[in-house]
């Protein structure tokens, strides 16, 4: 099964995909790292958007799409732009993507139960896609359970 981490900042989605097949994880070569929505948020820069993410999800046969759910309120609240993109990847049709949300607070305490496998500065993944690889990680253990 592919799963297809995300973690949303700001205007961008940061993807990272991962296989897990017969117990072993792998992760595709793709050179997508990141989709980023125009900077002016109108509805065709969004049609975009979701056309490029449904682009990489066929490409690469992704079967479920895991998203780090950010906070509403607080400090540490998700920005507008965000839920946009959110939304976007939700409202996906066309395509048989089961989308979930997933607290931190279940990433953390899955993590806790089923550490990485693999440290992830050997992944060969860029450092800011860390947490997109855990939430795809976190994603296929969820599954599993």
């Amino acid at each position: 099964m592919v799963i297809c981490g995300v973690e949303l900042t700001g205007n961008d989605a940061v993807v990272c995909l991962l296989i897990l097949d017969r117990g072993q994880f792998s992760l595709p070569e793709s050179k997508v790292r990141k989709l980023s929505l125009n900077r002016n948020y109108t509805r065709e820069d969004l049609k975009q958007f979701q056309s490029d993410f449904v682009g990489l999800a066929a490409e690469y046969g992704v079967s479920r799409v895991v998203i780090k759910e950010r906070m509403q309120k607080g400090k540490f609240a998700g920005g507008a732009v965000s839920f946009k993109l959110e939304a976007a990847i939700q409202l996906i049709s066309g395509l048989d993507l089961e989308v979930t949300l997933l607290p931190p607070a279940l990433i953390k305490s899955t993590l806790a139960a089923n550490p990485l496998p693999v440290p992830f500065a050997e992944t060969g993944l860029k450092a800011f896609q860390e947490t997109a690889f855990t939430v795809a990680y976190v994603g296929h253990m969820r599954a599993a359970a």
